[in-house]
């Protein structure tokens, strides 16, 4: 599968931005990354099929604490906002469906639900989509909002039959209406490893502005192992440009104050990376839950103690042991190439890179069996 999320690509345009001595830039971008701020919307009618879609995206089911419920208490015409109990800046907002009024202004509607602040949008139905919907969407597409997404939920009596034949129905009356190469995926809301959420994913990374398309991803419950990867590459990106801010490999001087500097960046970055591989207890006993596991099966899985707990502790042993373990030639070949006053914190980044490279790909081990053991996702 294609990368998703553009991992290099996000890597290669933070290197840009640090060799072009943007550091704020970088700084911001690490920041988004580490709070995950996004802004989703589903619209469409409020069902058990809606609510159930609005907590799988949060890694919630049906009786966890915060999750959509059906039939929902929001009055028809609200707006409700569900924050993610992992990731509070990745919000997700339950619109009311288009109106099926005639005559129709779409601009209207998307005035009152403040459609063009979300960073994307899912149209979402279960049987078609209303021919107001379609206005909707090509108004947002006269705006240059690309990031809207006509979604078909499966009902739970749906068979593949039946919704490929829904499909070809709905994608008949968007083309009626005027969408051009109209979309529809299929998406089963409790499993959404299946049917078509990967390539939304795929779609979302190209559409979205890359360190959203990133936030979404670090954001999102671990539902395959391709997402597992992805999410890994993303981190590695991350840790290159905290490092980098850290251990000074600007053309400006930082002052070097890398142990305590790197130690706290390290915890921040990896007790995000257990939230979002789902490593942490409280996510593993959901997953367990969801997919009839028994927990402690899951969590026998966690081999790297970084999976179980993030402490300061292990995390200056990791860096120590890094700084120990740097080659005497890795060395004189930093000390060739680094200008002299950022030798010592050159050493310092490659250090920190090592170290937490390293307890990423150990945590995205651990998330990629407990992934396989849940889900029984091979790929």
């Amino acid at each position: 599968m294609a990368d998703l999320f553009r991992g290099l690509n996000l890597l290669e345009s933070l290197k840009e931005s640090i060799e072009n001595n943007k550091l704020s830039d970088v700084k911001d971008a690490v920041e988004d990354l580490l709070i995950s701020r996004i802004n989703l919307a589903v619209v469409g009618d409020r069902g058990v099929e809606k609510a159930t879609f609005i907590n799988a995206l949060r890694g919630l089911g049906p009786g966890d604490e915060g999750a959509a419920l059906s039939p929902s208490p929001t009055p028809p015409e609200g707006l409700a906002g569900y924050p993610n109990p992992k990731h509070p800046d990745f919000r997700l907002w339950d619109l009311p469906p288009v109106p099926t009024t005639s005559p129709f202004e779409p601009e209207g509607y998307m005035d009152r639900v403040k459609f063009l602040r979300y960073n994307a949008v899912f149209m979402a139905f279960t049987q078609s989509p209303h021919p107001n919907s379609a206005e909707v969407f090509l108004e947002a597409r006269s705006l240059q909002r690309e990031t809207v997404y006509f979604i078909l939920l499966a009902l739970e009596k749906d068979t593949e039959k039946s919704l490929e034949d829904k499909r070809k129905a709905s994608l008949e009356i968007l083309k009626s209406e005027g969408v051009a190469q109209p979309k529809v995926y299929l998406v089963r809301p409790a499993t959404l490893e299946k049917f078509d959420f990967p390539a939304l994913l795929e779609d979302m990374g190209r559409d979205l502005p890359e360190i959203r398309a990133n936030s979404f991803l670090l954001a999102l419950p671990t539902l395959t192992r391709t997402l597992v990867s992805q999410k890994r590459d993303a981190f590695k990106a991350l840790i290159w440009a905290a490092a980098s801010l850290s251990g000074g490999v600007s053309a400006i001087p930082v002052p070097l104050v890398a142990s305590m500097v790197d130690s706290s960046v390290g915890v921040r970055i990896l007790t995000k990376a257990q939230i979002s591989l789902c490593l942490d207890d409280e996510s593993v006993e959901r997953l367990a839950k969801q997919r009839g596991v028994e927990p402690a099966k899951l969590k026998e899985l966690r081999t790297c103690v970084l999976s179980v707990e993030v402490t300061k502790g292990e995390v200056k042993k990791r860096l120590a042991a890094a700084e120990k373990d740097l080659a005497a030639v890795s060395s004189r070949l930093v000390d060739m190439a680094m200008p002299r006053h950022a030798r010592s914190a050159s050493r310092s980044f490659t250090a920190m890179l090592q170290a937490l490279n390293g307890a990423i790909d150990d945590m995205a081990a651990d998330a990629e069996k407990i992934v396989t053991a849940a889900i029984g996702e091979g790929k």
